[in-house]
Parts: C-alpha cells; sequence; structure tokens
C-alpha cells in the first residue's frame, strides 16, 4: 500500500551553522581546554576554511585570548603572550605570595586602597581583610567578586567597558571614573620590565594605569622576576615613577643593579615558601 505523503515524517532542517561570535567561543574554549590546537583541527570542527580560522585567531590574538604560533594556536603564556586570567593566576603563585605580604606592610585601617587588574595585585586583595577597616578601588572583577561582603571593606567598583580576556573593565568610562576618586596608595603589577620601564600589550591597559598612577598618593610596583624576561608593546612609565617597586628574592643580582643605579626605590619580599 503506498504511503500518504503527508503522514511522512519530514528530515529535520540542519542547525543553522554558529555566527562567527560563536564561532570564536568555541575556538576559544577549546584552545584554552586543550593548551594547543592545529588550524586544520579547529577548520575540520568547525566546518570552515583554513582562512576563516586565521582570520578568528587573529581577533582572538588581539583580544588578549590566545597566541598565534606555527600551525596552531596556543593558550599557553610566552615572553609576549601572557595568558588568559586563569593562567597567570596559576603563574609565579608563590612569589606573588610572597609580594603580597611585603605590601600587606604598608596597609594601615582606614586607608583607601587601589588595585589595578594584575593577578599580583589579586593577591594582596586576598589578605586585606585582616587589616580592616579599608576602603577598596578595583577595575578588576576578580577582586571585586573576591571582597564582596567582606566585613570591614567598603568596596568601590571602577565600571566601563568588561574585557573579558583580562576579566576586567578598561576604557574612557574607567579612566573617568578614576578621575574622581583619591586613594593612599596604589598596589599594581605590569606585563613586563625592559629598561627600566614597564610595558604592556594593549593601549586601553596603559591608559587605566595611568589614571590609577595620577589618583595615588603613594605608587607602588610589585614585580616578580619573570617579568624581566618578558616583552610588551605599549610603554606605561618608568619605574622611577613608582615610589615603591618590591621583586620576590628570586629577582637576580644583574636584573636590579642597573636598576638601584637610576634611583629605583627597591625592595627585596622575604621568601616565604
Amino acid at each position: 500500500m503506498a504511503h500518504d505523503v503527508a503522514s511522512v515524517n519530514p528530515l529535520p532542517e540542519a542547525a543553522p551553522p554558529p555566527s562567527p561570535r560563536e564561532r570564536r567561543e568555541q575556538i576559544r574554549r577549546r584552545v584554552i581546554d586543550e593548551g594547543f590546537v592545529k588550524i586544520e583541527d579547529l577548520a575540520e570542527a568547525q566546518g570552515v576554511s583554513l582562512m576563516t580560522i586565521h582570520r578568528d585567531l587573529d581577533v582572538l590574538q588581539s583580544e588578549g585570548w590566545l597566541r598565534k604560533v606555527r600551525g596552531g594556536a596556543t593558550a599557553q603564556p610566552s615572553a609576549v603572550h601572557h595568558g588568559d586570567v586563569r593562567h597567570r593566576v596559576q603563574a609565579m603563585a608563590a612569589e606573588k605570595r610572597d609580594l603580597a605580604l611585603a605590601a600587606l606592610e604598608l596597609v594601615t585601617p582606614g586607608a583607601a586602597i587601589m588595585i589595578d587588574e594584575s593577578t599580583t595585585g589579586l593577591a594582596v586583595a586576598e589578605l586585606l581583610p585582616s587589616r580592616g577597616p579599608l576602603t577598596v578601588i578595583s577595575n578588576f572583577l576578580a577582586v571585586l567578586k573576591l571582597l564582596a561582603g567582606e566585613p570591614g571593606v567598603d568596596l568601590i567598583g571602577l565600571g566601563g567597558a568588561y574585557y573579558p580576556a583580562y576579566d576586567a573593565f578598561l576604557g574612557m568610562q574607567t579612566t573617568e571614573a578614576i578621575r574622581s576618586l583619591r586613594a593612599d596608595v596604589l598596589f599594581m603589577s605590569t606585563t613586563a620590565v625592559t629598561d627600566g620601564h614597564c610595558y604592556h600589550q594593549s593601549q586601553e591597559t596603559v591608559a587605566v594605569k595611568r589614571a590609577l598612577m595620577e589618583a595615588a598618593n603613594r605608587r607602588v610596583l610589585l614585580i616578580d622576576h619573570s617579568k624581566f624576561t618578558k616583552n610588551g608593546l605599549h610603554q606605561l612609565a618608568p619605574l622611577t615613577a613608582f615610589d615603591l617597586v618590591i621583586v620576590d628574592a628570586g629577582a637576580d643580582e644583574s636584573q636590579l643593579a642597573p636598576l638601584r643605579a637610576q634611583g629605583v626605590p627597591l625592595k627585596i619580599a622575604t621568601r616565604t615558601a
């Protein structure tokens, strides 16, 4: 017996291809989860051309999520790419703890503290509740989440455009918000130190950090010794622009001697681990 055409189940419609934004999000997650992925594998998985994947990786690299390398993409930090927040938190964790403990000695109850979007600053934030009451000002969402609701901590979040790769608010609105405030001390870090100057990969980061420096009575820079081996594109400031530069005990004297000669106010953090 012939089947009634109307009774035949229609074939399911094929799912529409992901939008470029959705595709890049899938690529970003895979590269971060696996550490390294070949371009050919990404193209096959997404069903697009190699050229499309190259363009996607260029966008993701410009946003700070990953680094294009020969044949693929990696989320692992290097001298020029410093990884997303998850990788940055894990890197040099013991040294960051030593720097944070040294910074904590400078905090007095009742002070207004500014913290930038660095994971070294996040290590400082973890210790601040013990020094309350304090006012803490930051554009780093991780710091805001960490201290939200902490007794004795008045929290001021600096808004603006949210940059997921940095988990932070950056841009003109952020710098304007900073200019309306005044803090007792700023704790910040930097991407790289070259020839006695701080460098960063994005202009947005530099603009916000300059505004933070201008809004603080005392500027304290916290750097672990890996910063001396990294590179950055945009110059922020000379280390002499800070009232104190705290370096971990793993820094080599050959790295520190030129800074002393330039008049950089240095302090070596005590090694605790």
